[in-house]
């Protein structure tokens, strides 16, 4: 397929990329490259690679880009509630207003396929033991919220008109080239490595995970299914759910054991009002799709380890690349 990845150089997209490449499909890459065009580099000059660098709000270049496509996959947003709040007007023009006018580019460009990536988030905070797709949806917040009216738009604009998957991921956890350091288990590993310490603010909330490899492979594998098995269908992407506390218990064994030299991990626990809890079931997309992850979060964990070791991830407390709100700041509200 020649593929259209509209937020291709983010977290998820800048692993999903050069995996697309690799399954042989054609790429075309449309992102605003806040975070640095770098992420690119050990791909740059592909054969099938096209890199446009663009706002997805402007439907002028959008509508080229996505001309002669076969599929794309929708990963631009501002993610992340703090980030989206900077800027509650900047967010919705970003994550909502221009979705259904793409949308709409999409179809009369001819895409057969279009897969779209909400959020578990939608579901906001639930009693339920484990929330699966019928669960209604209780978005808390304005990011999570346009996740959901971009599901309704997608259902209602696409309707017989393309192939439409929407997917909710779990949160992503792991290395990627474009790094983020703002998320549950990549910022205790983090602190873990670099200041031998892990705060957890409450640490009963649970929080359900995902490898960010098992996130690439399910979108690739998204592209490669018959249409009559996800064109129209909502699936959560989830594996592990932990708490915060256990996750912290994690990090920390796994960090000692990949640095047995260092004085032993502390972990410090403090009161939070922050009680939102929940957890995803995924299993309905492994009956119908057979999707599986084949990753854990210890997995996760010493991979970033890793990157942290050998200097893939320079000054990872204070450099504003690994964290959405701060780059937002710098580069989005001047």
């Amino acid at each position: 397929m020649k593929v259209l990845v509209v937020g291709g150089a983010g977290y998820v997209g800048s692993r999903l990329v050069p995996e697309l490449l690799r399954r042989d499909h054609e790429v075309v890459v449309y992102d605003l490259f806040l975070y640095g065009e770098e992420v690119f580099d050990a791909v740059r000059g592909h054969e099938k690679l096209i890199i446009i660098k663009g706002d997805v709000r402007d439907l002028q270049a959008t509508g080229k880009a996505v001309a002669g496509c076969d599929a794309v996959i929708h990963l631009a947003c501002i993610s992340n509630d703090p980030s989206f709040e900077l800027n509650p007007d900047l967010g919705r023009s970003i994550n909502y207003d221009c979705f259904q006018p793409f949308v709409e580019q999409c179809i009369a460009a001819k895409v057969r396929r279009f897969v779209y990536a909400s959020s578990s988030s939608v579901y906001g905070v639930s009693e339920v033991a484990n929330v699966d797709e019928d669960h209604p949806l209780n978005p808390l917040t304005d990011y999570s919220r346009f996740k959901a009216e971009c599901e309704k738009v997608l259902a209602e604009v696409a309707f017989d008109k393309m192939e439409t998957l929407i997917l909710r991921p779990a949160t992503v956890c792991g290395y990627s080239v474009r790094q983020r350091l703002d998320l549950a288990v990549n910022i205790l590993t983090n602190h873990a490595v670099t200041n031998g310490k892990i705060l957890v603010f409450g640490g009963e909330q649970m929080r359900p995970n995902l490898h960010i490899d098992d996130m690439v492979d399910l979108y690739a594998l998204a592209l490669e299914l018959p249409g009559e098995k996800i064109s129209g269908k909502t699936y959560n992407a989830g594996y592990e759910n932990y708490t915060v506390a256990d996750i912290a218990k994690m990090v920390k064994a796994v960090v000692e054991r990949a640095i047995p030299d260092r004085e032993a991990v502390s972990i410090e626990t403090t009161p939070s009002d922050d009680n939102r809890s929940y957890h995803i079931t995924a299993d309905k997309i492994k009956t119908d799709l057979g999707f599986t992850p084949k990753r854990t979060i210890e997995d996760a964990i010493k991979g970033l380890v890793e990157a942290l070791r050998d200097g893939r991830l320079i000054d990872s407390m204070e450099n504003p690349r690994y964290y959405n709100i701060r780059t937002m700041k710098e580069r989005c509200l001047k």
